[in-house]
């Protein structure tokens, strides 16, 4: 017998780690996923991402605010923000660093459609490899005689429907992604 929550709990992750993977894809809105893991170069060699130096916001469609919780390395990260090299110069206006969206050019968005596709495809194949690892469980349980040829034939239907829904929240979260990335 598969422990189906746990089947659940591992394709979930998936979906979740693809979630996070593409949120550094530039679309054309502003979003604080677009810089919240950059990381810089602050107290004197430490390397951390921006989420873990301040609070970001986007008060538009085209821009970013990141707000320092320690107003004396503004520097520091602004300077980090321009050497990430993340097509976006920070401003610094007063406590604040201001970045401004450039508009996204034709190639630019046909090349970003194709970097999630191609981490589609990565994520499929974890689902795919998650899939393949359960049924060896049940393959292993059916060869020790520990399930019945019918218990096995329906835990094997029912892993892959839970594979297809699996891959169906896959390709809506993807399709969604494409949508931003074309407006």
């Amino acid at each position: 017998m598969i422990n189906f929550t746990e089947v659940n709990t591992r394709m979930g992750r998936i979906v979740d780690i693809f979630i996070n993977d593409i949120a550094s894809i530039r679309t054309g809105r502003a979003t604080p996923g677009l810089i919240e893991n950059v990381v810089v170069t602050v107290y004197g060699g430490q390397k951390m991402r921006l989420q873990e130096l301040g609070s970001i916001s986007a008060p538009d469609v085209r821009s970013l605010v990141f707000e320092a919780w320690d107003q004396a390395i503004v520097r520091e990260i602004s300077n980090g923000i321009q050497a990430a090299n993340i097509g976006m110069m920070p401003v610094v206006d007063g406590s604040l660093i201001r970045l401004s969206l450039p508009m996204l050019t034709v190639e630019q968005r046909e090349d970003y459609i194709k970097l999630l596709g191609r981490k589609l495809e990565g994520a499929r194949g974890m689902i795919r490899d998650a899939r393949a690892d359960f049924r060896k469980k049940l393959m292993d349980a059916k060869n020790e005689k520990t399930v019945s040829e019918d218990e096995f034939k329906r835990d094997e239907i029912e892993l892959q429907k839970v594979n297809d829904i699996f891959m169906g929240k896959l390709e809506e979260i993807a399709k969604k992604k494409e949508g931003e990335i074309r407006a």
